[in-house]
């Protein structure tokens, strides 16, 4: 009969913890596209996956969420490590005033910040792109070079307060993390 029970109770922790898996989806990194302006290199790209239902039922709550981006211009060479030529690390921010209804964005590298909506999608979309972000000068490139850009995103860890802990469990569940992208291109 335990034995019968602790079968049951595995096969119980397996399911549980297959549907988790694919419930939970995964965090990745879209639309990278790389050009440039007369003088400088500029980066566009989008995050897919990165609302799950536990991070959207906290901001709704009014816990501020941060997607932090880091992203890196290296020069790709043959026999050496590569060289790393400028890292960048942004943050959009989210909150959620119930009071007045509206979302704040806060994005580290708009100087228009922050941006304010009334629409959870909006604000989604909004926390979920970037564009026109500066990455180097043109002039830090040699013409005819082989160049890589590396980038991640990642929900930062919340800090609450101490009594909180206990309270919003379920903010300890925010482990979104993308995978390194890489974009090799010769200027």
């Amino acid at each position: 009969m335990k034995i019968i029970k602790c079968k049951f109770l595995l096969l119980i922790i397996v399911f549980i913890g297959f549907f988790t898996t694919v419930w939970a989806g995964e965090a990745q990194l879209s639309d990278i596209i790389i050009t440039n302006t007369r003088d400088d290199l500029l980066l566009y790209m989008g995050i897919e996956g990165c609302f799950s239902h536990e991070v959207t039922k906290a901001i709704m709550s009014g816990v501020p969420a941060t997607f932090s981006t880091f992203i890196g211009l290296y020069k790709v060479r043959r026999f050496v490590m590569d060289r790393q030529i400028s890292a960048v690390q942004i943050a959009h921010t989210i909150k959620y005033d119930p009071m007045k209804k509206e979302f704040s964005i806060t994005r580290s590298w708009d100087k228009n910040s922050p941006l304010i909506t009334s629409s959870f999608p909006e604000a989604q979309k909004m926390m979920s792109r970037i564009d026109n972000l500066k990455i180097a000068s043109l002039g830090q490139l040699t013409k005819g070079s082989q160049y890589q850009i590396r980038a991640k995103a990642e929900l930062d860890e919340v800090r609450l307060p101490f009594y909180l802990h206990y309270v919003l469990f379920f903010v300890s569940m925010w482990n979104l993390e993308t995978d390194w992208y890489t974009v090799d291109f010769v200027y």
